[in-house]
């Protein structure tokens, strides 16, 4: 049957509103998002769970632990994955742009001199977006749990994962309980996965067949490719995109990870000061965001905000090569039984990962008194029937209430 011309363009016509909704929702996300990358993992599942329904609670811990396996920016790369899943490649580059640009804007205006929030009521105010950091976590923390591990065996797994994180700790304790939980999903929840809330997986991102595999070889060009740049045309241009391409390429977990990785690339080579390092580091803390945009900052010290842009680029650009590059294949392969029953033990390790993340560092670093506790048991309250944005500005609010009475 043929189809009308009107019919044939209607998708052409929802793709510009769809990727105006992306833009705008990681925008919203961009200026929100305090308190690091597992509370952004809180902020994704609030938002593109909970609220919107863009994904399910499987798929969405299946891209968690699909991240947590790559190198790069663990929270960024789910971000882009979500884009990338929603809108193609364009849906990627607008999702990682909107949720990037706040904080690489505050970090290169802090370059030039905008200042920090130092003081007694700066720290009240940093110290209220840990506290929203708090709720969020726990938020999503809570319904992960009542999704991914609805039985005995599950539950196990996931404090199997709980226990050994907290004990060991570490990226190379983080690749690996995932690991073994996906070894004991297979050798225990073969066709006792159908309790999961959906078994579908990880939509299909809409690419062109040639798009993953360019993807992976420009990943392997460039890692390979800038080093011999730097060699053969040695200046502070090819000395940044190198050094901060090989950073985002082979630092596993991302955030606070990337920082020796950093300072040897920057500090060790005189591009940056020890104390210009600290400073940015320490403004990084305060903006919402990645912290990978401390690339940005010192991009920009280094060499002016063109610098900056290189640096906040090449830092992000190895991880998205790999979503890319992996996603689709990854989807497919989840569709077999015996890896569903595997992602299904990877996801109930992720939810004991994040309870891990959860005690340390996101509620020890914030709760430091019996009134921060109950701050953040009014604000698990208050967020069933709040916006995240609203519930970072009340808890903002009280923060300059607190900071000003002293």
């Amino acid at each position: 049957m043929e189809h009308s011309p009107q019919q044939s363009q209607q998708p052409l016509r929802q793709q510009p509103r769809r990727h105006l909704d992306i833009f705008l929702t990681f925008l919203g996300l961009g200026l929100t998002s305090f308190g690091g990358p597992v509370a952004h993992l809180g902020y994704f599942h609030q938002v593109f769970v909970k609220r919107r329904a863009w994904l399910s609670e499987s798929a969405y811990a299946e891209l968690v632990a699909l991240c947590q396996f790559l190198p790069g920016p663990a929270s960024s790369q789910v971000g882009l994955a979500i884009g990338l899943i929603r809108g193609g490649l364009v849906g990627a580059l607008l999702a990682w742009l909107a949720f990037t640009l706040p904080s690489a804007l505050a970090m290169m205006a802090f370059a030039y001199g905008a200042g920090a929030m130092d003081g007694a009521l700066g720290e009240a105010l940093i110290h209220s977006l840990k506290l929203v950091a708090v709720v969020v976590v726990a938020q999503a923390l809570t319904g992960m749990a009542r999704s991914l591990c609805p039985d005995l065996p599950r539950a196990g797994m996931a404090l199997v994962a709980l226990a050994i994180m907290l004990v060991v700790g570490g990226i190379g304790a983080q690749v690996a309980v995932i690991v073994l939980g996906a070894l004991a999903g297979l050798l225990l929840l073969e066709g006792a996965t159908s309790t999961s809330t959906d078994d579908a997986g990880v939509p299909a991102p809409s690419l062109a067949s040639w798009a993953s595999p360019v993807a992976l070889v420009l990943f392997a060009l460039l890692l390979g490719g800038l080093p011999l740049l730097h060699w053969l045309s040695p200046n502070a241009w090819t000395t940044l995109a190198d050094g901060f391409y090989r950073a985002g390429a082979l630092v596993f977990g991302g955030g606070h990870v990337v920082l020796p990785l950093l300072d040897a690339e920057v500090v060790g080579r005189g591009l940056v000061s020890t104390q210009e390092f600290t400073a940015g580091y320490g403004a990084a803390q305060a903006v919402p965001g990645p912290l990978f945009t401390f690339a940005a900052y010192l991009g920009s010290v280094a060499g002016g905000v063109w610098a900056g842009a290189l640096a906040l680029v090449a830092i992000f650009l190895p991880g998205a090569l790999l979503v890319i590059g992996l996603l689709p294949a990854w989807q497919r392969l989840c569709r077999r039984p015996r890896l569903r029953a595997a992602m299904s033990g990877a996801n109930a390790a992720v939810v004991g990962l994040l309870g891990a993340a959860f005690i340390d560092p996101v509620w020890q670093s914030a709760i430091v008194s019996t009134l921060d506790v109950a701050i953040v048991v009014a604000g698990f309250v208050l967020l069933k029937r709040l916006p995240v944005w609203a519930l970072v500005l009340a808890f903002l609010a009280l923060g300059l209430v607190r900071g000003l009475l002293g």
